[in-house]
């Protein structure tokens, strides 16, 4: 059974692809226009797309999965990017990142469970004499040493520091 959420899914994507001709050749456009609506590319909207355009699912999945613009899990309310650019890398960006994947439990390209954070790392935003930075909500934070994750957390009202504790409560 669908849950009301993929129904809204199939309903937005088969009204996009209503502007759509069947040509394999919308296929890119396709994807780029439901997650610009959806904000991700969720399977059931995958599925649609195929049957519109009369290809098998699996291609796709491998063309949206070959482009890194084309996420597969929901955007989250607060957006951490991390970046990795060479600043940062030498400066413990990769250390940085680890701080966030520990306190949201989660790996880059995925969303917390209640929707409140996703995180995705950069190659380079241009802050190199703030580096390590983390852009949070398109606002770049410089420094951003492991103990700030639970700073910037806080600020959002999330204290992912004690979750298990808070979730047997």
């Amino acid at each position: 059974m669908e849950t009301q959420e993929q129904v809204q899914t199939i309903l937005d994507t088969r009204q996009i692809l209503s502007g759509f001709g069947r040509e394999r050749a919308n296929l890119i456009p396709v994807l780029q226009k439901v997650q610009g609506k959806l904000g991700y590319l969720p399977r059931e909207a995958m599925r649609e797309i195929a049957t519109h355009l009369n290809i098998a699912a699996i291609d796709v999945y491998g063309v949206a999965t070959f482009y890194n613009q084309f996420r597969f899990n929901p955007p989250g309310k607060h957006s951490i990017k991390v970046c990795l650019g060479t600043a940062c890398h030498m400066r413990g960006g990769y250390i940085t990142l680890e701080a966030w994947k520990r306190r949201l439990k989660i790996e880059p390209k995925q969303t917390t469970p209640d929707r409140e954070f996703d995180l995705d790392t950069v190659a380079c935003v241009g802050c190199c004499t703030m580096a390590p930075v983390t852009v949070v909500d398109n606002k770049p934070e410089g420094q951003v040493e492991p103990t700030r994750v639970d700073g910037i957390l806080l600020g959002f009202g999330h204290d992912y520091t004690n979750k298990e504790s808070q979730e047997s409560d």
